[in-house]
């Protein structure tokens, strides 16, 4: 028979991107108790990698756990950004309910329709919670009656439009349940959490079922499946079948060798854990996202939807460069490939892919950012490899039909650049939606435009809009094939010989353009050490010093005045790159490179592929 389990509720914290979703959940552990009175905590505990707390963005849904009033409180913060959408997807079958963080001056934006119309689907209880009350220009009435219109855009219920109102400053760890009443502390989210989200229901007696939402993984006990006790119990050394809704004929006999429930910010080791529980259970070798974990006698797995496929590739290459393996730890082709097949343990929207080439490896994800998370980590780990241009995934319709993925492109812009961007935008295949007014002087721009549109756009986005826009994009499907895009205008500057930068060769190279590099760089035939003025390649000597006579002394090259080169990003690096050029990551250093080093050799191969 069907149970409500009452001591427990299951709630995500869904938002668009830097809404304040992690702040939120750092308020509420630590008034909670969690944390010693003296212990120094760090901002955004919940970001548990360097590159999240310096990008200051979620990667990876966490598991944590409060106890408040006799009630165990399981919380998911999850991600904002697109490319990480697939883990939203998944981590809402995990729960009974959700808190929608929106700011209080932003209002509702492209990822809060994203993520919401997720729960939604669920048919999930909302909790809003308007954050950054705080902020000198909050808006929060008007806020409120975007939240409202969204919801109704969404095709709300009367229960869900019937959604509590929570006003917070999460930075402060302050909430209130009015606007005309200042917050103390979380206690009115916290009760509004008991009062509003459904306890868990299920069957106690009934066989186990534990559907798996996400994967973790330890260097030590391997892979961790982590997912809600649907039905039934599970137990330590308990013998149970892997069955998968999307692959009938999976069917994996084993036993549960370790169990853990979430408190606070660490797993303790449970023996049991009954309907409700959200679990992470290790000693399963090729446990899975989307498994169901069933009692032998009764194999029955929960449906759960697919995993968005990947619409973007790059190729990640053995470096070959004349600098290569002197910066690196890790260099080799075998290094490389299992340090990307280990990804694939946690990261379940990536695909990487053997080549006919054993150097190369296929890497696919689902954007750019994603993909330059991954090289950023690897580099750090201190990996040195080279990296092609991302290029799109396309598929071909039952006609053979050539199709590309397309992305739904969301712009807030200050009203004086909007024509700059929609030239830009039209030009790379965009097609003009919507135009509207956003809040303090800026244009709302929503375009439909082919992914690969995109790619290496958000440095000239920054440039256009002097770093004053925000754009966000969100996958829209299929379409069909949109025409040639021309990517780059302009062409590189490739050093001409191997060696090292000097001021006077610098000195007659920047006039040819613009310089990625400044004196003392250790360069070689091929690299790309600047951005040239014209469309084409042009190849210019750096490393040339003066001839030095009687009246012509070495002394008189301190007086040549350089241009501060154009340091890049690793973002900005590969939006840079073009077809025929490569970049070469290594721990210390970022280089771009032509393909085909060899001058001679580079232009055969652009005079066939020109005829």
């Amino acid at each position: 028979m069907r149970q409500t389990r009452n001591d427990v509720r299951n709630v995500a914290i869904i938002a668009h991107v830097d809404h304040g979703k992690t702040t939120l959940v750092d308020g509420l552990l630590k008034q909670s108790g969690i944390f010693r009175s003296n212990q120094d905590v760090v901002e955004r505990v919940m970001d548990s990698n360097d590159l999240e707390r310096e990008r200051g963005i979620t990667i990876m849904s966490k598991n944590t756990a409060i106890e408040y009033k006799g009630i165990k409180i399981n919380i998911i913060d999850t991600p904002g950004h697109a490319d990480f959408g697939g883990e939203v997807e998944r981590v809402l079958k995990m729960v009974n309910g959700v808190i929608l963080v929106v700011d209080a001056f932003e209002g509702p934006m492209p990822q809060t329709k994203f993520v919401l119309g997720k729960a939604m689907e669920l048919k999930l209880p909302v909790i809003v919670c308007i954050n950054k009350i705080d902020r000198p220009e909050a808006r929060p009435n008007e806020v409120i009656d975007e939240v409202l219109e969204l919801l109704m855009d969404l095709g709300a219920d009367d229960n869900q439009l019937d959604c509590p109102f929570v006003f917070a400053s999460a930075k402060a760890g302050t909430s209130s349940l009015s606007l005309d009443e200042a917050g103390v502390d979380m206690k009115p989210l916290l009760d509004t959490i008991i009062n509003y989200i459904p306890a868990p229901v299920g069957d106690p007696d009934a066989a186990t079922q534990v559907l798996i939402s996400t994967i973790d993984y330890s260097e030590y006990v391997g892979r961790i499946g982590c997912g809600k006790v649907d039905n039934g119990k599970v137990s330590v050394n308990q013998e149970v079948v892997i069955v998968n809704h999307h692959e009938p004929e999976r069917r994996i006999k084993t036993k549960i060798s370790k169990l853990y429930e979430y408190d606070g910010l660490g797993k303790v080791e449970v023996q049991e854990a009954g309907i409700g529980s959200i679990v992470a259970i290790s000693g399963i070798e090729d446990i899975k996202i989307g498994d169901t974990l069933c009692s032998v006698d009764s194999q029955v797995a929960i449906p759960f939807q697919k995993i968005s496929e990947p619409t973007i590739s790059m190729n990640f290459i053995v470096n070959d460069s004349p600098l290569a393996g002197q910066e690196g730890k890790f260099v080799t082709s075998r290094h490389i490939r299992d340090r990307l097949y280990k990804e694939l343990n946690t990261d379940v929207s990536l695909r990487v892919e053997d080549t006919e080439s054993t150097d190369v490896f296929k890497v696919s994800g689902r954007g750019e950012l994603h993909l330059s998370v991954l090289i950023e980590t690897m580099r750090r780990e201190g990996f040195e490899f080279a990296v092609s241009k991302a290029e799109v995934i396309y598929k071909t319709d039952e006609n053979g039909k050539k199709l590309e993925p397309m992305e739904r492109c969301y712009i807030d812009v200050p009203d004086e650049f909007s024509g700059a961007v929609i030239q830009k935008l039209s030009q790379r295949k965009g097609e003009l939606v919507n135009m509207g007014t956003a809040n303090g002087g800026y244009t709302r721009i929503e375009f439909l435009i082919p992914s690969r549109g995109l790619i290496g756009y958000r440095g000239d986005f920054m440039t256009d809009t002097k770093g004053n826009g925000i754009m966000n994009t969100i996958f829209d499907g299929y379409a069909p094939y949109k025409g040639d895009i021309a990517y780059r205008k302009t062409g590189s500057l490739i050093a001409f010989e191997t060696g090292e930068a000097v001021t006077y060769g610098l000195f007659n190279a920047q006039e040819r353009g613009q310089l990625f590099i400044g004196p003392g760089a250790k360069v070689y035939s091929g690299m790309v050490i600047g951005m040239s003025g014209k469309s084409e390649d042009i190849e210019v000597n750096v490393c040339k010093t003066k001839h030095l006579t009687n009246t012509r002394t070495s002394s008189s090259d301190e007086a040549l005045r350089l241009v501060p080169p154009k340091v890049m990003s690793l973002e900005q690096a590969i939006d840079f790159i073009d077809t025929d050029e490569l970049l070469e990551v290594t721990p210390t250093t970022l280089r771009i490179r032509k393909r085909i080093l060899d001058p001679t050799l580079r232009k055969r191969a652009g005079f066939k592929k020109n005829q």
